[in-house]
């Protein structure tokens, strides 16, 4: 099953408090707290979609097919994917609810309380 931008860009901007802007020229951000958990590149070619992830979910994903470490993120446990098709849907649903959820346990207790309210 296809995902699309549209479909990742929906799914994001559902999470609580997310942000999105576009950065380098081409690439669709989505931060919460001001912190990156998703880039979704909107340029053919290159890397389709780019996450957070678990040490665990890294290292496996680094050695499936059309996946690989991030580009300059790789040293924070980012994974690259290289087409909408390298991974099922669910599986990347899960995995960028993951990446929402590991960046907003990092963010600092008052970040957090500014966000919740």
């Amino acid at each position: 099953m296809l995902v699309t931008v549209e479909q990742v860009r929906a799914l994001c901007l559902a999470f609580p408090h997310v942000t999105e802007d576009v950065k380098w020229e081409h690439d669709l951000v989505f931060s919460i707290g001001g912190k990156m958990f998703a880039i979704n590149n909107l340029e053919p070619g290159g890397m389709w979609l780019s996450f957070k992830c678990s040490p665990e979910d890294f290292a496996e994903l680094s050695e499936r097919p059309g996946c690989r470490p991030a580009p300059y993120l790789a040293r924070a446990q980012w994974i690259s994917l290289e087409t909408p098709q390298a991974l099922p849907r669910p599986t990347i649903e899960r995995l960028l609810r993951q990446a929402y959820d590991l960046v907003f346990a990092k963010l600092t207790k008052k970040a957090r309380r500014e966000l919740e309210g």
